[in-house]
């Protein structure tokens, strides 16, 4: 440096600041960390008061196992602390304090007192530890006053107080919501706004806690494990149904063994296990509890412990991604079947599927190795308990859909229409130019003889003859999209590009597996030893969807060939799998999908009487009633919603 600007030593009140700052930026900072050692300390109830958004005063009372005279001494200095002593325990930490910054930082930008054991501690940035008897109190009180009033450059950026506030009261939510076994009351300005029992189970506590409109009938448990005896991770879900959605992702919430992070890579695994259940870029409500051997999560790579390092997330990944999906489809499924519900119980049995593969209108789940009972209890639990991806959901209002010979095949028993087919095939269709796209509107394109259109071709010209259900009766067609039908007097309305297209869909997903050779294979060098073994975990799935993987030395790869109808380059294939970690079977889901989407029939053609009528039998025969992008296909006005919307009596 020059002369005018030499290097020195900051003073240790500048430098005590300038390190507080890295751990307390606003009061909801102080409140996470009082929090954390509340709970930490093993009480079972914790109340969080505030005043003036924090920034007057925090005061968090709990009745924990409290400290000495002689924790009190020292617990304010820079790393003090009683949780790990040497390095190595910082690789395997089980309570969410460690690093011993959080009361010193908060004293050095404001006035720190607490009170446990019949003594009371103050310090601040003037004041260093003064002790002084009181009355001997359960637990410990600790209060914060005047947050950043000797540090003005600081507070000038706070917000308003009632925007501090709520910051607060959101990261008392976030604390609260991972262990519904203490007792938690928020308390701002004198008014209690939020008071939550200890023994909820996670469920309620996720619902009441963020005081969700929805019922909380309308959420499940999913829980899942890595398997075997003593396994290394394990997980719980709390779900809404497919109706309970969002816009974005911002209440899909993680958790790693207590611990609220930012993991994009597991809200990544939640959006996968609803994609095709969420319509029109909607996202599920979701809490995800992961809890994992310390030694394999470091924490301490975030000033604010907001971030962590998994040793490998891919089978986490893979396991809550499964399990949701196979959640919501048989939710979904089951919702379906009781809708379409008769006397006369049928039962359906699925052959089975070569591992890997995934077919969601046979009720297929898509688990590898997975066992599959759903008993019936409020849908409530799904559990990996023997291997990788044992599942076993129940719930009350939802049949049994169990795996019995094979690890794919399904056994389900419901009631429905003697006359349903549990099948899907094509419409008997002759010409797909001109009897399918029927009169066309004024400048409508000409469909041509390319390969999107000979799909459809293919997928619909079934010499499977279709046994039409004496109940339905088409009506007609409307606005150049919807199709009108009548069915045990009720009024359906079917968009008939989803149908057309969910036909197209189940067409080419019974039918997968076809691939092509590269005559210049892929080369996938990777990167590490984490992506070596993830693709030779995932080297039979991806098999079975056409990618035929070869090692060739460490981090040294080949694919030789692809799907059939794949129309990515090397590049999309590592961005895939090493990035957005995408399951397999969900590549050739999205192909299946985006193919079946291109081939159907557009809005705005205008279909002739017969081939209309044709596609209505085929929706009303179509296992799941939602396109591959999860629209429904048809909507429902019975008689009596008629008669009410006409104000008939």
């Amino acid at each position: 440096m020059s002369a005018q600007n030499p290097v020195r030593t900051l003073n240790a009140e500048v430098a005590r600041k300038i390190a507080a700052g890295e751990v307390i930026d606003r009061p909801n900072a102080i409140v996470r960390e009082l929090m954390d050692n509340a709970i930490d300390a093993g009480a079972t109830v914790i109340t969080v008061e505030i005043a003036g958004g924090g920034i007057e005063k925090i005061r968090i009372n709990d009745n924990g196992s409290g400290m000495t005279k002689e924790d009190l001494v020292n617990c304010a200095r820079p790393h003090a602390t009683s949780k790990i002593s040497t390095e190595l325990d910082l690789l395997n930490l089980t309570t969410l304090g460690f690093r011993g910054e959080a009361l010193a930082s908060i004293a050095a930008v404001a006035r720190l007192s607490i009170t446990s054991g019949g003594w009371k501690m103050l310090a601040s940035i003037t004041q260093d530890h003064l002790l002084e008897p009181v009355a001997p109190t359960q637990g410990t009180i600790v209060q914060v006053e005047g947050v950043f009033e000797n540090f003005p450059a600081r507070r000038q950026f706070l917000k308003r107080p009632a925007t501090e506030g709520l910051m607060c009261r959101n990261t008392f939510i976030e604390k609260a919501l991972a262990r519904p076994d203490i007792a938690f009351r928020f308390i701002s300005d004198g008014e209690t706004k939020i008071d939550l029992p200890a023994g909820q189970t996670l469920r309620d506590r996720f619902v009441d806690a963020n005081r969700y409109e929805y019922d909380k009938n309308l959420f499940y448990e999913v829980n899942g494990s890595q398997g075997g005896a003593n396994p290394d991770w394990s997980f719980t879900v709390i779900t809404g149904e497919p109706a309970v959605s969002r816009t974005n992702k911002k209440d899909i919430f993680i958790y790693a063994n207590g611990r609220r992070i930012q993991e994009y890579s597991l809200v990544q695994a939640v959006e996968y296990g609803g994609q095709g259940f969420f319509p029109n870029g909607t996202y599920p409500i979701a809490c995800v509890f992961v809890s994992i051997n310390p030694k394999l999560i470091d924490f301490n790579i975030h000033p604010a412990k907001k971030e962590a390092r998994f040793s490998d997330i891919s089978d986490i990944h893979h396991g809550i991604s499964s399990g949701l999906r196979s959640f919501y489809h048989n939710y979904t499924y089951q919702n379906f079947i009781n809708d379409r519900a008769a006397d006369e119980p049928v039962t359906t049995s699925f052959p089975s599927r070569a591992s890997g593969t995934t077919d969601f209108a046979s009720g297929t789940a898509d688990i590898s190795n997975e066992n599959t009972d759903i008993s019936n209890e409020n849908m409530g639990s799904l559990r990996h308990s023997k291997g990788p991806y044992e599942n076993h959901i129940s719930n009350e209002n939802m049949g049994s859909l169990r795996h019995s010979k094979g690890p794919y095949e399904n056994h389900i028993s419901y009631k429905t229409s003697p006359s349903t087919s549990s099948g899907t095939t094509g419409l008997p269709l002759h010409d797909f130019r001109s009897k399918y796209f029927g009169v066309k509107p004024s400048g409508a394109p000409a469909p041509t003889s390319s390969s999107v259109s000979n799909l459809a071709e293919e997928a619909l010209f079934s010499d499977i003859e279709q046994k039409p259900d004496a109940t339905i009766r088409f009506i007609g067609c409307t606005l150049g999209t919807f199709l009108l039908a009548e069915k045990n007097s009720s009024l359906y309305i079917i968009d008939q590009h989803a149908a057309h297209e969910r036909i197209l869909f189940d067409k080419i997903m019974s039918n997968q597996g076809g691939r092509q050779s590269l005559l210049i294979p892929y080369k996938i060098h990777t990167e590490s030893k984490t992506q070596d073994n993830q693709l030779e975990k995932l080297k039979d799935r991806l098999s079975a969807i056409g990618f035929e993987a070869e090692k060739k030395e460490d981090g040294y790869w080949e694919i030789n060939t692809i799907p059939e109808r794949w129309t990515g380059t090397e590049w999309d294939f590592r961005s895939l799998v090493f990035v957005k970690n995408v399951e397999p079977e969900q590549i050739i889901r999205s192909i299946a999908a985006m193919t079946a989407c291109k081939a159907a029939v557009k809005d705005g053609y205008v279909l002739d009487d017969e081939t209309a009528a044709r596609l209505v039998e085929q929706a009303f025969q179509l296992e799941d009633p939602h396109c591959p992008h999860g629209r429904p296909i048809y909507t429902v006005l019975s008689r009596a919603r008629l008669f009410e919307l006409v104000k008939r009596t």
